[in-house]
Protein backbone atom coordinates (compact mmCIF):
# COMPACT_ATOMS: atom_id res chain seq x y z
CA UNK A 1 0.00 0.00 0.00
CA UNK A 2 2.50 2.41 1.09
CA UNK A 3 4.56 1.35 -2.52
CA UNK A 4 1.16 2.69 -4.19
CA UNK A 5 0.93 5.81 -2.63
CA UNK A 6 4.42 7.04 -3.53
CA UNK A 7 4.06 5.71 -7.09
CA UNK A 8 0.27 7.29 -7.26
CA UNK A 9 1.31 11.21 -7.88
CA UNK A 10 -2.64 12.01 -7.48
CA UNK A 11 -3.64 10.53 -4.69
CA UNK A 12 -0.07 12.14 -3.28
CA UNK A 13 -1.28 15.74 -4.11
CA UNK A 14 -4.68 15.57 -2.39
CA UNK A 15 -3.09 13.92 0.69
CA UNK A 16 -1.17 16.94 0.62
CA UNK A 17 -3.81 19.58 0.16
CA UNK A 18 -5.60 18.41 2.62
CA UNK A 19 -3.14 18.37 5.21
CA UNK A 20 -2.16 22.06 4.39
CA UNK A 21 -6.19 22.65 4.42
CA UNK A 22 -6.14 21.58 7.98
CA UNK A 23 -3.25 22.97 9.35
CA UNK A 24 -4.62 26.43 7.71
CA UNK A 25 -7.94 26.28 9.12
CA UNK A 26 -6.55 25.77 12.80
CA UNK A 27 -3.72 28.50 13.02
CA UNK A 28 -6.83 30.56 11.43
CA UNK A 29 -9.02 29.51 14.63
CA UNK A 30 -5.96 30.43 16.87
CA UNK A 31 -5.82 33.73 15.32
CA UNK A 32 -9.76 34.83 15.95
CA UNK A 33 -9.69 33.67 19.41
CA UNK A 34 -6.62 35.36 19.84
CA UNK A 35 -8.01 38.20 19.14
CA UNK A 36 -11.43 38.51 21.04
CA UNK A 37 -9.14 37.66 23.98
CA UNK A 38 -8.11 41.17 26.36
CA UNK A 39 -5.93 41.49 29.84
CA UNK A 40 -8.70 43.23 32.44
CA UNK A 41 -6.26 46.41 31.61
CA UNK A 42 -7.06 46.49 27.77
CA UNK A 43 -10.75 45.79 28.91
CA UNK A 44 -10.93 49.05 30.97
CA UNK A 45 -9.05 50.98 28.76
CA UNK A 46 -11.91 50.19 25.84
CA UNK A 47 -15.39 51.49 28.48
CA UNK A 48 -13.19 54.80 28.68
CA UNK A 49 -15.51 57.84 27.57
CA UNK A 50 -14.60 59.53 24.27
CA UNK A 51 -13.08 63.04 24.51
CA UNK A 52 -15.52 65.48 25.40
CA UNK A 53 -16.71 67.73 23.07
CA UNK A 54 -19.23 70.40 22.98
CA UNK A 55 -23.02 70.09 23.46
CA UNK A 56 -25.13 72.67 20.68
CA UNK A 57 -28.63 73.51 20.49
CA UNK A 58 -29.64 74.66 16.81
CA UNK A 59 -31.09 77.97 16.67
CA UNK A 60 -34.76 78.63 15.75
CA UNK A 61 -37.00 81.77 15.17
CA UNK A 62 -40.43 82.02 16.15
CA UNK A 63 -42.90 83.94 18.33
CA UNK A 64 -41.72 84.18 21.60
CA UNK A 65 -43.72 85.60 25.00
CA UNK A 66 -43.60 85.70 28.47
CA UNK A 67 -45.86 84.56 30.67
CA UNK A 68 -47.08 84.57 34.34
CA UNK A 69 -48.47 81.55 35.34
CA UNK A 70 -50.80 81.14 38.21
CA UNK A 71 -53.98 78.74 39.67
CA UNK A 72 -57.32 80.83 39.77
CA UNK A 73 -61.15 80.31 40.51
CA UNK A 74 -64.01 80.61 38.13
CA UNK A 75 -66.85 83.22 39.44
CA UNK A 76 -69.28 85.21 38.24
CA UNK A 77 -68.12 89.09 38.32
CA UNK A 78 -69.67 92.60 40.25
CA UNK A 79 -70.43 90.79 43.50
CA UNK A 80 -72.21 93.09 45.77
CA UNK A 81 -74.42 92.66 48.91
CA UNK A 82 -77.76 93.45 49.17
CA UNK A 83 -79.67 94.73 52.10
CA UNK A 84 -83.61 96.16 52.95
CA UNK A 85 -83.61 100.14 53.34
CA UNK A 86 -86.26 99.77 55.26
CA UNK A 87 -89.68 98.13 56.24
CA UNK A 88 -92.12 97.02 53.30
CA UNK A 89 -95.84 97.79 53.64
CA UNK A 90 -97.57 100.58 56.16
CA UNK A 91 -95.58 101.63 59.05
CA UNK A 92 -98.65 100.08 61.28
CA UNK A 93 -101.84 98.17 59.97
CA UNK A 94 -105.82 98.69 61.12
CA UNK A 95 -105.78 99.62 64.69
CA UNK A 96 -102.61 101.06 64.67
CA UNK A 97 -100.96 97.65 64.94
CA UNK A 98 -97.17 97.56 63.61
CA UNK A 99 -96.85 95.16 60.61
CA UNK A 100 -94.62 92.05 61.72
CA UNK A 101 -91.51 92.17 59.12
CA UNK A 102 -90.88 88.47 58.71
CA UNK A 103 -89.40 86.98 55.47
CA UNK A 104 -91.80 84.90 53.51
CA UNK A 105 -90.01 83.86 50.76
CA UNK A 106 -86.64 83.27 50.20
CA UNK A 107 -84.14 84.71 47.03
CA UNK A 108 -83.53 81.82 44.87
CA UNK A 109 -80.01 81.11 44.08
CA UNK A 110 -78.97 81.21 40.66
CA UNK A 111 -82.11 82.95 39.76
CA UNK A 112 -81.74 85.14 37.04
CA UNK A 113 -83.17 89.19 38.20
CA UNK A 114 -84.32 91.67 35.31
CA UNK A 115 -85.46 94.83 35.82
CA UNK A 116 -89.28 94.48 37.99
CA UNK A 117 -88.40 91.25 38.89
CA UNK A 118 -89.61 89.56 42.56
CA UNK A 119 -86.38 89.16 44.56
CA UNK A 120 -87.67 88.15 47.43
CA UNK A 121 -91.09 88.67 50.04
CA UNK A 122 -91.31 89.51 52.95
CA UNK A 123 -94.74 89.77 55.41
CA UNK A 124 -96.55 88.92 51.75
CA UNK A 125 -94.89 92.09 50.07
CA UNK A 126 -92.64 91.98 47.37
CA UNK A 127 -88.98 93.32 47.28
CA UNK A 128 -88.33 94.89 43.48
CA UNK A 129 -85.49 95.13 41.88
CA UNK A 130 -85.20 97.92 39.38
CA UNK A 131 -81.94 99.70 37.40
CA UNK A 132 -80.24 102.65 38.87
CA UNK A 133 -77.39 103.83 40.96
CA UNK A 134 -78.96 105.87 43.87
CA UNK A 135 -79.99 103.69 46.72
CA UNK A 136 -83.11 103.38 48.18
CA UNK A 137 -83.49 105.16 51.16
CA UNK A 138 -86.90 106.71 51.99
CA UNK A 139 -90.30 106.17 51.22
CA UNK A 140 -91.54 107.79 48.24
CA UNK A 141 -94.96 108.91 47.59
CA UNK A 142 -96.67 112.31 46.15
CA UNK A 143 -95.15 115.35 46.76
CA UNK A 144 -91.40 114.29 47.13
CA UNK A 145 -88.77 115.32 44.75
CA UNK A 146 -85.39 114.27 43.86
CA UNK A 147 -82.78 112.41 42.38
CA UNK A 148 -84.27 109.10 43.53
CA UNK A 149 -87.61 110.26 42.33
CA UNK A 150 -86.41 110.81 38.58
CA UNK A 151 -84.88 107.30 38.63
CA UNK A 152 -88.14 105.22 39.75
CA UNK A 153 -89.85 107.12 36.69
CA UNK A 154 -87.40 106.11 34.01
CA UNK A 155 -87.84 102.49 35.39
CA UNK A 156 -91.47 102.84 34.82
CA UNK A 157 -91.40 104.31 31.51
CA UNK A 158 -88.73 101.26 30.53
CA UNK A 159 -91.21 99.03 32.38
CA UNK A 160 -94.33 100.24 30.28
CA UNK A 161 -96.04 102.68 32.83
CA UNK A 162 -95.66 105.90 31.86
CA UNK A 163 -95.62 108.55 34.85
CA UNK A 164 -96.55 111.44 32.61
CA UNK A 165 -93.10 113.14 33.17
CA UNK A 166 -89.58 112.22 34.57
CA UNK A 167 -88.70 115.39 36.56
CA UNK A 168 -87.90 114.16 39.81
CA UNK A 169 -91.34 114.98 41.57
CA UNK A 170 -93.60 111.78 42.41
CA UNK A 171 -97.15 113.65 41.46
CA UNK A 172 -100.31 111.80 40.59
CA UNK A 173 -99.51 110.36 37.36
CA UNK A 174 -96.04 108.60 39.46
CA UNK A 175 -98.76 106.78 41.60
CA UNK A 176 -100.97 105.65 39.05
CA UNK A 177 -98.25 103.89 37.54
CA UNK A 178 -96.76 102.67 40.60
CA UNK A 179 -100.25 101.50 40.96
CA UNK A 180 -100.58 99.73 37.50
CA UNK A 181 -96.73 98.11 38.30
CA UNK A 182 -97.70 96.20 41.20
CA UNK A 183 -100.93 94.70 39.94
CA UNK A 184 -99.71 93.67 36.17
CA UNK A 185 -97.44 91.67 38.85
CA UNK A 186 -100.00 90.17 41.43
CA UNK A 187 -99.98 91.90 44.23
CA UNK A 188 -101.60 95.58 45.20
CA UNK A 189 -99.61 98.84 45.87
CA UNK A 190 -99.07 100.23 48.68
CA UNK A 191 -102.92 102.56 49.21
CA UNK A 192 -103.97 105.03 52.30
CA UNK A 193 -104.39 103.16 55.35
CA UNK A 194 -107.24 103.45 57.62
CA UNK A 195 -104.73 105.57 60.02
CA UNK A 196 -104.21 107.81 56.71
CA UNK A 197 -108.10 108.10 55.73
CA UNK A 198 -109.20 108.95 59.75
CA UNK A 199 -106.54 111.67 59.03
CA UNK A 200 -107.92 112.95 56.39
CA UNK A 201 -111.34 112.89 57.37
CA UNK A 202 -110.04 115.05 60.32
CA UNK A 203 -108.47 117.63 58.79
CA UNK A 204 -111.40 117.97 56.27
CA UNK A 205 -113.53 118.29 58.83
CA UNK A 206 -111.43 120.91 60.93
CA UNK A 207 -111.47 122.83 57.21
CA UNK A 208 -115.39 122.33 57.65
CA UNK A 209 -115.87 123.73 61.13
CA UNK A 210 -113.62 126.63 60.32
CA UNK A 211 -115.66 127.95 57.54
CA UNK A 212 -118.87 127.66 59.68
CA UNK A 213 -116.75 129.85 62.42
CA UNK A 214 -116.14 132.59 59.90
CA UNK A 215 -119.63 132.60 58.38
CA UNK A 216 -120.97 133.15 61.91
CA UNK A 217 -118.69 135.89 62.99
CA UNK A 218 -119.74 137.85 59.13
CA UNK A 219 -123.13 136.99 59.79
CA UNK A 220 -122.92 138.86 63.85
CA UNK A 221 -124.90 142.51 64.01
CA UNK A 222 -121.91 143.28 66.82
CA UNK A 223 -121.69 146.75 65.23
CA UNK A 224 -119.94 145.77 62.18
CA UNK A 225 -121.57 147.81 59.91
CA UNK A 226 -120.31 150.89 61.98
CA UNK A 227 -124.29 152.53 61.95
CA UNK A 228 -125.71 154.66 65.23
CA UNK A 229 -126.36 152.82 67.99
CA UNK A 230 -129.23 153.95 70.69
CA UNK A 231 -127.81 157.04 71.12
CA UNK A 232 -125.95 157.77 68.18
CA UNK A 233 -129.05 160.26 67.37
CA UNK A 234 -128.13 163.10 70.60
CA UNK A 235 -128.62 160.52 73.33
CA UNK A 236 -131.81 160.06 75.77
CA UNK A 237 -131.50 163.53 77.42
CA UNK A 238 -134.27 166.35 76.38
CA UNK A 239 -131.13 168.71 75.13
CA UNK A 240 -131.09 168.88 71.17
CA UNK A 241 -129.44 166.34 69.05
CA UNK A 242 -126.75 169.17 68.10
CA UNK A 243 -125.74 169.90 71.45
CA UNK A 244 -125.76 166.21 72.76
CA UNK A 245 -123.57 165.23 69.32
CA UNK A 246 -120.55 168.46 69.57
CA UNK A 247 -121.75 170.80 72.29
CA UNK A 248 -118.13 171.33 74.43
CA UNK A 249 -120.06 174.12 76.71
CA UNK A 250 -122.10 171.46 78.33
CA UNK A 251 -125.63 170.72 78.26
CA UNK A 252 -127.48 167.76 78.65
CA UNK A 253 -125.41 165.86 76.24
CA UNK A 254 -122.34 165.82 78.40
CA UNK A 255 -123.08 162.26 79.36
CA UNK A 256 -123.83 161.57 75.45
CA UNK A 257 -120.26 162.17 75.07
CA UNK A 258 -118.51 159.78 78.13
CA UNK A 259 -120.68 156.86 75.89
CA UNK A 260 -119.68 157.47 72.31
CA UNK A 261 -116.57 155.32 72.12
CA UNK A 262 -118.64 152.17 73.00
CA UNK A 263 -119.52 151.72 69.08
CA UNK A 264 -115.22 151.95 68.05
CA UNK A 265 -114.63 149.41 70.88
CA UNK A 266 -117.33 146.85 69.39
CA UNK A 267 -116.65 147.19 66.01
CA UNK A 268 -112.96 146.30 66.85
CA UNK A 269 -113.77 143.24 68.67
CA UNK A 270 -115.92 142.27 65.90
CA UNK A 271 -112.71 142.53 63.50
CA UNK A 272 -110.97 140.78 65.61
CA UNK A 273 -113.00 137.87 65.77
CA UNK A 274 -113.34 137.73 61.86
CA UNK A 275 -110.04 137.77 61.36
CA UNK A 276 -109.63 135.13 64.12
CA UNK A 277 -112.03 132.94 61.94
CA UNK A 278 -110.07 133.50 58.64
CA UNK A 279 -106.60 132.65 60.23
CA UNK A 280 -108.43 129.36 61.52
CA UNK A 281 -109.59 128.64 58.27
CA UNK A 282 -106.65 129.15 56.54
CA UNK A 283 -104.43 127.03 58.77
CA UNK A 284 -107.08 124.57 58.50
CA UNK A 285 -106.86 124.64 54.77
CA UNK A 286 -103.14 124.76 54.51
CA UNK A 287 -103.04 121.35 56.77
CA UNK A 288 -105.57 119.77 54.57
CA UNK A 289 -103.50 121.06 51.44
CA UNK A 290 -100.00 119.66 52.65
CA UNK A 291 -101.44 116.25 53.86
CA UNK A 292 -103.51 115.42 50.55
CA UNK A 293 -100.09 116.36 48.54
CA UNK A 294 -98.47 113.37 49.84
CA UNK A 295 -101.75 111.55 50.11
CA UNK A 296 -101.86 108.84 47.85
CA UNK A 297 -100.07 105.49 46.54
CA UNK A 298 -96.70 105.10 47.92
CA UNK A 299 -93.70 103.19 47.20
CA UNK A 300 -91.93 101.71 50.98
CA UNK A 301 -88.50 101.59 51.10
CA UNK A 302 -87.70 98.24 51.44
CA UNK A 303 -90.01 97.24 48.68
CA UNK A 304 -87.30 98.22 45.52
CA UNK A 305 -83.47 97.57 45.74
CA UNK A 306 -81.60 99.79 42.93
CA UNK A 307 -78.97 97.51 40.99
CA UNK A 308 -76.69 99.20 38.54
CA UNK A 309 -76.04 96.80 36.28
CA UNK A 310 -78.89 94.27 35.01
CA UNK A 311 -79.20 91.67 34.58
CA UNK A 312 -78.26 90.20 37.42
CA UNK A 313 -78.22 86.96 38.91
CA UNK A 314 -78.74 86.04 42.68
CA UNK A 315 -75.75 84.18 44.16
CA UNK A 316 -76.65 83.29 47.68
CA UNK A 317 -79.42 84.13 50.19
CA UNK A 318 -77.86 85.57 53.05
CA UNK A 319 -81.54 85.00 55.23
CA UNK A 320 -84.08 82.42 56.14
CA UNK A 321 -87.66 81.67 56.30
CA UNK A 322 -88.97 83.68 58.98
CA UNK A 323 -86.04 85.79 59.91
CA UNK A 324 -86.51 89.52 60.05
CA UNK A 325 -84.68 91.02 57.37
CA UNK A 326 -82.44 93.61 59.04
CA UNK A 327 -79.11 93.04 57.59
CA UNK A 328 -77.58 91.66 54.57
CA UNK A 329 -80.28 89.74 52.49
CA UNK A 330 -78.88 88.28 49.62
CA UNK A 331 -75.15 88.27 47.65
CA UNK A 332 -75.83 89.09 43.99
CA UNK A 333 -73.42 89.10 40.70
CA UNK A 334 -73.82 89.89 37.66
CA UNK A 335 -74.30 87.19 34.66
CA UNK A 336 -70.50 87.97 33.53
CA UNK A 337 -67.85 85.47 34.13
CA UNK A 338 -64.51 86.22 35.40
CA UNK A 339 -61.99 84.28 37.13
CA UNK A 340 -59.84 85.30 40.29
CA UNK A 341 -56.36 84.85 40.93
CA UNK A 342 -53.18 85.66 42.71
CA UNK A 343 -49.67 86.48 41.37
CA UNK A 344 -46.64 86.61 43.20
CA UNK A 345 -45.29 89.97 44.46
CA UNK A 346 -42.42 90.02 42.35
CA UNK A 347 -44.30 88.57 39.51
CA UNK A 348 -47.47 90.93 40.02
CA UNK A 349 -45.10 94.18 38.57
CA UNK A 350 -45.21 92.68 34.68
CA UNK A 351 -48.66 92.26 35.18
CA UNK A 352 -51.43 95.26 33.43
CA UNK A 353 -54.87 95.49 32.49
CA UNK A 354 -55.47 94.77 29.02
CA UNK A 355 -53.50 91.48 28.96
CA UNK A 356 -54.27 88.35 27.10
CA UNK A 357 -54.40 85.52 29.09
CA UNK A 358 -54.79 81.75 28.33
CA UNK A 359 -57.64 79.81 30.20
CA UNK A 360 -57.15 76.44 30.80
CA UNK A 361 -59.76 73.88 32.52
CA UNK A 362 -58.70 70.57 34.28
CA UNK A 363 -60.36 68.69 31.36
CA UNK A 364 -57.83 69.92 29.19
CA UNK A 365 -60.22 72.55 27.31
CA UNK A 366 -59.14 76.58 27.12
CA UNK A 367 -60.68 79.73 27.06
CA UNK A 368 -59.00 83.16 26.54
CA UNK A 369 -59.68 86.55 28.63
CA UNK A 370 -58.32 89.43 29.09
CA UNK A 371 -56.69 91.02 32.91
CA UNK A 372 -59.46 93.52 34.22
CA UNK A 373 -58.08 94.42 37.51
CA UNK A 374 -54.75 94.30 39.47
CA UNK A 375 -54.49 94.59 43.18
CA UNK A 376 -57.14 94.72 45.97
CA UNK A 377 -60.15 92.89 44.47
CA UNK A 378 -60.00 89.49 44.18
CA UNK A 379 -61.59 88.71 47.15
CA UNK A 380 -64.37 86.38 47.47
CA UNK A 381 -68.18 87.51 46.74
CA UNK A 382 -69.81 89.64 49.83
CA UNK A 383 -66.00 89.73 51.77
CA UNK A 384 -65.82 92.96 52.97
CA UNK A 385 -68.30 94.56 50.51
CA UNK A 386 -70.57 96.81 51.84
CA UNK A 387 -74.68 96.77 51.87
CA UNK A 388 -76.09 97.48 48.30
CA UNK A 389 -72.59 96.65 46.63
CA UNK A 390 -70.01 99.03 47.75
CA UNK A 391 -66.38 97.53 46.69
CA UNK A 392 -63.87 98.06 49.67
CA UNK A 393 -62.26 95.05 49.70
CA UNK A 394 -60.46 93.54 52.71
CA UNK A 395 -57.64 95.63 53.76
CA UNK A 396 -57.70 97.15 50.01
CA UNK A 397 -55.33 100.23 50.02
CA UNK A 398 -54.74 103.09 47.69
CA UNK A 399 -51.93 101.47 45.85
CA UNK A 400 -54.93 98.58 44.79
CA UNK A 401 -52.79 96.37 47.29
CA UNK A 402 -53.90 93.60 49.70
CA UNK A 403 -53.20 96.19 52.67
CA UNK A 404 -50.83 93.72 54.60
CA UNK A 405 -48.12 96.02 54.06
CA UNK A 406 -46.14 92.42 53.54
CA UNK A 407 -43.98 93.31 50.07
CA UNK A 408 -43.86 89.89 49.34
CA UNK A 409 -47.39 89.60 49.58
CA UNK A 410 -49.19 87.91 46.29
CA UNK A 411 -51.57 90.60 44.80
CA UNK A 412 -54.85 89.61 43.59
CA UNK A 413 -55.77 89.78 39.83
CA UNK A 414 -59.38 89.48 37.87
CA UNK A 415 -59.84 87.93 34.75
CA UNK A 416 -63.04 88.84 32.66
CA UNK A 417 -63.79 86.19 30.30
CA UNK A 418 -66.30 87.68 27.06
CA UNK A 419 -67.19 84.52 26.00
CA UNK A 420 -66.77 81.54 28.62
CA UNK A 421 -67.41 78.87 26.44
CA UNK A 422 -66.16 75.86 28.27
CA UNK A 423 -66.68 77.73 31.61
CA UNK A 424 -70.23 78.01 31.96
CA UNK A 425 -71.67 76.60 34.68
CA UNK A 426 -68.50 75.89 36.29
CA UNK A 427 -68.54 78.37 38.99
CA UNK A 428 -66.65 77.67 41.61
CA UNK A 429 -63.88 75.60 39.47
CA UNK A 430 -60.24 75.39 39.70
CA UNK A 431 -58.12 76.51 36.22
CA UNK A 432 -54.74 77.28 35.28
CA UNK A 433 -54.24 81.19 34.23
CA UNK A 434 -51.56 81.99 31.54
CA UNK A 435 -50.70 85.84 31.80
CA UNK A 436 -49.07 86.98 28.36
CA UNK A 437 -46.82 90.04 30.12
CA UNK A 438 -45.01 90.63 27.33
CA UNK A 439 -44.58 89.22 23.42
CA UNK A 440 -41.67 89.68 20.53
CA UNK A 441 -42.42 91.50 17.24
CA UNK A 442 -43.12 88.95 15.10
CA UNK A 443 -40.36 86.16 14.96
CA UNK A 444 -37.31 86.18 15.94
CA UNK A 445 -34.03 84.80 16.62
CA UNK A 446 -34.15 82.74 20.05
CA UNK A 447 -31.51 80.22 21.59
CA UNK A 448 -31.41 78.86 25.04
CA UNK A 449 -30.59 81.13 28.08
CA UNK A 450 -27.42 78.26 29.08
CA UNK A 451 -25.94 79.42 25.41
CA UNK A 452 -25.48 83.35 26.52
CA UNK A 453 -22.96 84.53 28.35
CA UNK A 454 -21.09 88.05 29.19
CA UNK A 455 -17.83 87.70 28.13
CA UNK A 456 -14.81 90.21 29.47
CA UNK A 457 -15.89 93.20 27.73
CA UNK A 458 -19.25 92.96 29.10
CA UNK A 459 -21.09 92.00 25.50
CA UNK A 460 -22.94 89.25 25.55
CA UNK A 461 -22.10 86.40 23.04
CA UNK A 462 -23.07 83.18 21.67
CA UNK A 463 -20.31 80.14 20.57
CA UNK A 464 -21.39 79.01 17.58
CA UNK A 465 -19.99 75.92 16.20
CA UNK A 466 -18.65 76.10 12.47
CA UNK A 467 -16.32 73.66 10.08
CA UNK A 468 -15.40 71.99 13.43
CA UNK A 469 -14.20 75.02 15.10
CA UNK A 470 -16.25 77.12 17.71
CA UNK A 471 -16.55 80.99 17.29
CA UNK A 472 -18.11 83.29 19.76
CA UNK A 473 -20.99 85.49 18.05
CA UNK A 474 -21.59 88.86 20.14
CA UNK A 475 -25.21 89.14 20.08
CA UNK A 476 -27.93 91.37 21.68
CA UNK A 477 -30.13 89.46 24.53
CA UNK A 478 -34.12 90.75 24.35
CA UNK A 479 -37.11 88.93 26.01
CA UNK A 480 -36.69 85.85 27.65
CA UNK A 481 -39.48 83.16 28.73
CA UNK A 482 -39.72 79.54 29.29
CA UNK A 483 -35.32 79.16 29.37
CA UNK A 484 -35.82 80.88 25.81
CA UNK A 485 -33.90 84.63 25.10
CA UNK A 486 -34.26 86.20 22.07
CA UNK A 487 -31.01 87.52 20.40
CA UNK A 488 -29.46 89.58 17.26
CA UNK A 489 -26.55 89.51 15.74
CA UNK A 490 -25.15 91.87 13.28
CA UNK A 491 -25.50 91.61 9.71
CA UNK A 492 -25.55 87.54 8.93
CA UNK A 493 -23.22 86.26 12.17
CA UNK A 494 -26.06 83.86 13.52
CA UNK A 495 -28.76 82.37 11.40
CA UNK A 496 -31.53 79.47 11.89
CA UNK A 497 -30.31 76.30 12.22
CA UNK A 498 -26.85 77.30 13.81
CA UNK A 499 -25.26 74.89 16.01
CA UNK A 500 -25.09 77.23 19.22
CA UNK A 501 -22.83 75.67 22.60
CA UNK A 502 -24.80 75.14 25.57
CA UNK A 503 -22.65 73.28 27.51
CA UNK A 504 -19.03 70.70 27.27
Amino acid sequence: MIRRFLHDPERRSRQVALIVGVVVLVGGGGWFAGSRMQSPADAAAGHRPPDAGPVTVAVQRRHLTASVVTQGSVEFGAARTVALSGPVGASGGSGGQAVAQLVTNLPKAGAKLTEGSVLMQVSGRPVFVLRGTVPMYRTLGPGISGDDVRQLQSALRRLGHDPGGVGGHYGQGTAAAVTQWYRSKGFEPQAPGADDEKQLGDLQQAVTDAQLALLQAQSGDGGASGGPGPDAGGGSGSGTGDKSLGDKDGGTGGKDEEAAPEPPASGAAHALELKSAQDRLDQANKALSAFTSGYGTKLPAGEVVFLPDLPARVDKAKVHLGDTPDGPVATVTSSDVEVRAVVAASDSEQVREGMPVRIDTADGKQVTGVVTKVGGAAAKPGDGRKANGADGGIGADEEGGTGSGAPSAPVPVIVSVPHPGALKNQAGSAVTVTIGVSSSKGSVLVVPVAAVHTASDGEARVRVTRDGKVVDVPVEAGLSAAGQVEVSARGDALREGDQVVVGQ
